[in-house]
């Protein structure tokens, strides 16, 4: 499966539907950090110093937690567990939830915790509590931001943030998507041979000059092997083959007014795996004024059956099955108006037989 993010959304392709958090639970973090560049165009490798190098937030609670844990090499169950020795309950929950910056510390049990904090991460007395804004108001609370968000369809630690490291905290926050249209390719082995992307964006505030975009992959003998872009500048290309996972980061030429859009273009080409394909997915944390899926199938593989579906987030089971027809033209699609945020997937079967004979 090929899972492709970009400013609000991501889109997947596989052989089998997989959570990614469970995929990137399997991969080793030294994995994770082991990329290689893919470049577009040329061939050439990009340099990947970009993709890594982002806010760190190092002068900020959450950022000053994040550096603290890293450095010491402990993991949340742990710093968990030491406080739990020290009578203070802090749940590993809470502990990921500040240190991404989503809540504080605020009741006098927390704010305990956080002296106790300095102590096993052996920071100076209050290096963490001087750091503490005002107390958040409580009550009506506002929109979730760009993390939040995709937190909610996602989950924590899936590959899309695993992939993108600092920079999930501000996931393409400048922009959002208005119309999104996806053409996968499937070849004659069943397996997959491309997807091509065009997504119409609005800025959401002056200045904005590029979104990002990731596409994983169930099969880690799919890999990408030329990248097109034909609207926008391919910046960065970089494939994470811990994470089977290509980052690419598109600028738009120019930087936008608030309210303007742009459009972007870009096609993968995809090395020849092992694994027929047999779905395709796009998540999205935003609404999609409208949503256009494309599959089109290789004569000599076409499927059994397809349907469309919809996940409320990634892993959960689909909804909403309903079946679709195989055109003349050998392709399904699903056009979806007023596209509401979650995973929306088309499936197909091949029947009894195996892809590539054209049937069961």
């Amino acid at each position: 499966m090929s899972s492709d993010t970009d400013t609000d959304e991501a889109h997947a392709i596989g052989a089998h539907a997989t959570n990614p958090r469970a995929t990137e639970a399997q991969a080793a973090p030294a994995r994770a950090t082991e990329a290689h560049a893919t470049a577009a165009r040329t061939g050439e490798a990009i340099t990947t110093s970009a993709l890594h190098a982002a806010a760190t937030g190092a002068d900020t609670f959450p950022g000053v937690l994040r550096e603290a844990l890293n450095r010491r090499g402990l993991s949340l169950e742990r710093v968990s567990e030491r406080l739990r020795v020290r009578g203070i309950t802090i749940s590993q929950a809470t502990l990921s939830s500040w240190q991404r910056g989503r809540s504080q510390p605020e009741r006098a049990r927390s704010l305990q915790a956080v002296d106790v904090l300095e102590e096993i991460l052996e920071l100076p007395a209050g290096a963490l509590r001087s750091l503490l804004g005002p107390r958040r108001p409580r009550g009506r609370t506002t929109p979730p931001d760009a993390e939040g968000a995709a937190l909610q369809i996602l989950g924590e630690d899936s590959v899309v943030e695993k992939a993108l490291g600092a920079r999930f905290r501000h996931f393409n926050q400048e922009t959002s998507s208005l119309m999104v249209h996806d053409i996968v390719r499937v070849g004659e082995s069943g397996t997959l041979s491309g997807i091509s992307t065009t997504n119409v964006l609005r800025a959401k505030r002056a200045g904005a000059d590029r979104a990002i975009f990731v596409l994983s992959f169930d099969d880690e003998a799919a890999e990408p092997v030329d990248i097109k872009v034909t609207c926008g500048r391919l910046a960065e290309a970089t494939y994470l083959k811990g994470l089977k996972s290509l980052v690419l980061e598109i600028h738009f030429g120019r930087e936008l007014a608030k309210l303007d859009t742009t459009v972007v273009s870009y096609a993968v080409e995809v090395s020849p795996s092992e694994t027929p394909a047999t779905h395709y997915e796009r998540w999205s944390r935003t609404n999609l004024h409208e949503y256009l899926q494309q599959v089109f199938f290789h004569p000599g593989a076409l499927p059994a059956d397809c349907h469309r579906y919809v996940r409320d987030k990634v892993g959960e089971p689909p909804r909403g099955r309903r079946r679709i027809p195989l055109s003349e033209a050998h392709d399904v699609h699903v056009l979806t108006s007023r596209c509401k945020p979650g995973v929306h997937g088309v499936a197909w079967e091949y029947g009894t037989g195996t892809a590539g004979t054209g049937g069961p």
